[in-house]
């Protein structure tokens, strides 16, 4: 949805002509990786999808992602294997926009991984989050901006979705999920500004009044995007999340999507 090489091919193009697998490392061993393919990279089957050398399979209860990159910009091997095993089930899809071409389901919250690299060398296991987006639609058509984000507690997730549209109005929700995948929706505290990117783009999020909330560090920051460790306060509970804000406005500006190249080359091939 943000290939800068699908918004320059000639409209309607073939959405399978430009495919990639997005992999990013945060910590001591920081790597970043997407590196948009063509159709002749792609293969894929009920339980299967392979884009170039990486791909995922589901084995009947665990979703095996095999990761085969190079990472960008400075160009180093990614390569390891993660496995996220689902827990309960969140069966709802929510439609984010008010002519329903845009829906998001955050398939099982509370989930285990493993993930166990090679290059680099690393490994670890714990709680995982598992969602999925898919629309009809560029999401610039219809969207001006949106922040979100997903706090992890042993009994329940907690996740903030609030949405401003093109057509003028805006759109909050707010979810617990808990461990059984039942999701409810819940009053949201009020609206609070974190601090802006290097790059201008703002963050906000929810938390209690008179509480604060913080930045803990800026995991990504683009022109358009960031992705941060947050701290806040929700209904008396203090917690950390991981926190997106996201600026389609931006994203829309032509000098962004020629920057976009240098994270997000385009390589054509065949998958293995």
């Amino acid at each position: 949805m943000f290939s800068p090489y699908y918004a320059w091919a000639k409209q309607p193009a073939d959405p399978e002509n430009f495919v990639a697998v997005n992999v990013a490392l945060y910590g001591e061993k920081n790597r970043w990786a997407m590196t948009e393919r063509g159709r002749k990279a792609l293969r894929r089957g009920l339980d299967f999808l392979r884009i170039g050398p990486s791909g995922l399979r589901w084995d009947g209860k665990t979703l095996v992602a095999d990761i085969d990159e190079i990472s960008t910009p400075v160009l180093r091997r990614l390569r390891g294997t993660i496995r996220l095993t689902p827990g309960a089930m969140q069966p709802e899809t929510f439609v984010l926009d008010a002519a329903g071409r845009h829906r998001w389901r955050p398939i099982a919250p509370g989930s285990r991984i493993e993930v166990d690299f090679r290059n680099p060398k690393l490994s670890w296991s714990g709680r995982a989050y598992f969602d999925t987006n898919d629309g009809d639609a560029p999401l610039a058509a219809d969207f001006c901006s949106w922040h979100w984000s997903r706090t992890a507690a042993a009994e329940k997730t907690c996740i903030l979705y609030d949405v401003a549209r093109r057509d003028g109005t805006e759109f909050s929700l707010p979810l617990q999920i808990g461990e059984d995948g039942i999701a409810t929706r819940f009053d949201p505290p009020a609206v609070q500004e974190l601090p802006v990117t290097w790059w201008g783009v703002r963050r906000r999020t929810r938390a209690d009044t008179g509480y604060a909330p913080g930045v803990i560090k800026t995991l990504e920051n683009a022109p358009f995007y960031a992705r941060s460790h947050i701290r806040t306060r929700i209904h008396g509970a203090e917690s950390e999340a991981i926190h997106e804000s996201l600026s389609l406005s931006r994203f829309s500006a032509l000098w962004v999507r020629l920057m976009l190249p240098f994270r997000m080359p385009r390589r054509v091939g065949r998958a293995k």
